[in-house]
């Protein structure tokens, strides 16, 4: 008889960390034609980190996101980043760059002011212009801004800016300290169909809700927390390493089982806006912690299905079932 139980599973994860030094950096020309350069150590793993990076510059320089071409190459041409660990990029690396693309926004200011005839301080970047607060209909375009400012000035529009959260090194004797600059949170809730005489599971349907602050893009983020859930789901139900006198039996994806799109279940997504004040436009991060919970809610659902704890992964049906005939035998 195929029984079905729902299971919930909370988490908080670290971004970042600050018992070491994490900095980022980040440089930001803006170009004659309007446009803007960035150049960024960041490596871009799929998780649309540039993609982000980019919005972040146009957002602090006023412009489209089309209109910034990022650099992602090595560190012979780009900036030092501590690289895509620990969720971290777009919290530290983000900060980065809103410092650099600040400091080419001011020498824009400082080059747009005297020929709108008024003081830096009143001038605001929106709409790929430099326009007088209050009176949008006073501007000039970033483009003419930036030929001015390099043309007749001659102070190019290169900024540059760094971010490490502040480093806080832990006790020596109790290990007790604030290891993490910020934190994110999660809800996962499983709905499974376990077979009792088979031991087998499927999965039907999760609802995931995250807290990753304010997110900057937030189809990247629903892309993320939905591949994180995969990875998950492969955690709690078919992924294993086997080994046979210290050597891998399973060393290839066809008998290393993974999930596929069909092995997905239905899944709800949705995100809860936590403007971080430290954070790039009170972003925090989304990676890593979309994997967290899946697995414990899948368990709980197992638990709430049939009754029996599966405390080693994966669930495979042999575990189950095995589980369900102790119980009874109990």
């Amino acid at each position: 008889m195929k029984k079905r139980g729902r299971g919930m599973a909370c988490m908080w994860y670290p971004i970042g960390f600050t018992v070491a030094a994490n900095p980022s950096a980040a440089t930001v020309k803006v170009n004659t034609d309007g446009t803007a350069t960035l150049l960024t150590g960041t490596v871009e793993t799929g998780q649309g980190a540039l993609t982000v990076l980019g919005q972040i510059a146009a957002e602090a320089l006023g412009i489209a996101t089309d209109d910034v071409h990022v650099v992602s190459a090595d560190t012979d041409t780009t900036p030092m980043d501590t690289g895509a660990i620990a969720s971290r990029t777009t919290y530290v690396t983000g900060n980065a760059v809103i410092k650099a693309a600040e400091q080419a926004r001011e020498i824009l200011f400082e080059a747009a002011a005297p020929m709108l005839n008024v003081k830096p301080e009143q001038l605001e970047a929106r709409d790929r212009k430099i326009q007088v607060l209050g009176f949008p209909q006073q501007y000039k375009t970033i483009g003419e801004v930036a030929h001015h400012s390099e043309i007749v000035i001659g102070r190019p529009a290169i900024g540059s800016g760094s971010y490490n959260p502040p480093t806080v090194e832990m006790d020596p004797e109790t290990g007790q300290g604030k290891p993490f600059s910020t934190y994110v949170y999660a809800t996962q809730i499983a709905d499974v169909e376990v077979d009792d005489e088979t031991g087998e599971v499927e999965v039907l349907r999760i609802v995931a809700a995250h807290d990753c602050g304010t997110p900057i893009n937030p189809m990247l983020v629903e892309g993320q927390i939905q591949g994180g859930i995969s990875m998950g789901v492969g955690f709690a139900l078919q992924e294993e390493i086997l080994f046979k006198d210290g050597k891998q039996v399973n060393p290839n994806l066809t008998n290393y089982i993974m999930p596929t799109s069909l092995d997905m279940p239905e899944l709800e997504v949705e995100m809860v806006d936590n403007y971080d004040p430290t954070g790039p436009f009170g972003a925090k991060g989304a990676g890593e912690p979309t994997a967290v919970p899946t697995a414990a809610a899948i368990m709980n659902a197992i638990y709430d299905a049939v009754g029996v704890r599966i405390t080693s992964l994966p669930a495979t049906s042999e575990k189950v079932l095995s589980a369900i005939l102790e119980q009874k035998a109990a």
